[in-house]
């Protein structure tokens, strides 16, 4: 079984991916409801959280892990590796490279958390992948709660989105990574602001395609899929067709 998990929500979109990837896999889902958004936390809150969950998962059957956060993989994949040396774990970073080797205008921007945007981790990786391009970094305080509530048709939301996006379409920038896997259900909503101007960058795709390359032997199972949370369970199926994965409730074991 492969593990995936994320503070909440937005861990569904890479395991959409993940799915579409690996179809006769099994997968087990956690989501860290009780505790979630990790974006407002120190580093060393998240990396708490982070083992549990990964020792919860390991007990559970997972040989693969899949760190479905942008946050929680700056603040504590290293942690994780170490703390469960066989076992693979794939971890999610914002798609700089991607977005610099593609950029025509050689300005992008990311959308991040509070806790990614202050993270040695970001700063390493535009340091490794974008010496040539400028970067905006802006944090987006409040957007993966949205996600979490199901409130993507907020005029709150809209208005902020509009607020922080036009800005940096304003100074050239011509790509825009999507920093927070809860940010791809905002899709639409950045679509409207960014019109052809830039282009997003997700890479929920590029996930699949590395744990692909690592599951080996998982890649064949019965297809099930595990739902699990640290508080209000329930809640989490009930998301899947606010989200437009209603795809995935088939599976629910």
């Amino acid at each position: 079984m492969i593990g995936v998990f994320d503070s909440g929500l937005g861990g569904l979109s890479v395991l959409a991916a993940l799915v579409e990837a690996l179809p006769q896999a099994d997968f087990a889902y956690f989501a860290d409801t009780a505790h979630v958004p990790y974006g407002n936390k120190s580093e060393a809150q998240i990396q708490c959280r982070v083992l549990a969950i990964g020792d919860y998962l390991a007990t559970q059957g997972c040989e693969l892990l899949v760190v479905a956060c942008n946050t929680a993989t700056a603040a504590a994949v290293q942690a994780l590796r170490a703390a469960h040396p066989g076992i693979p774990v794939v971890g999610v970073e914002p798609g700089i490279k991607p977005a610099a080797q593609d950029s025509i205008s050689g300005r992008i921007a990311v959308l991040v958390t509070e806790a990614t945007a202050n993270s040695q981790r970001l700063r390493h990786l535009i340091r490794d992948h974008a010496g040539q391009v400028e970067v905006f970094v802006e944090p987006c305080p409040g957007w993966a709660t949205h996600v979490e509530m199901l409130q993507l048709d907020d005029p709150a939301l809209a208005t902020d989105v509009r607020a922080r996006v036009e800005p940096l379409l304003e100074q050239g920038v011509d790509r825009i990574v999507l920093g927070c896997t809860h940010y791809s259900f905002l899709a639409p909503l950045l679509r409207e602001v960014v019109g052809t101007r830039a282009q997003l960058v997700d890479v929920a795709a590029a996930v699949a395609r590395q744990t692909q390359r690592l599951a080996g032997r998982l890649a064949q199972g019965d297809g099930r899929l595990q739902l699990h949370a640290s508080a209000h369970p329930e809640r989490l199926r009930a998301a899947l067709p606010r989200l437009h994965l209603g795809r995935l409730a088939s599976r629910i074991a």
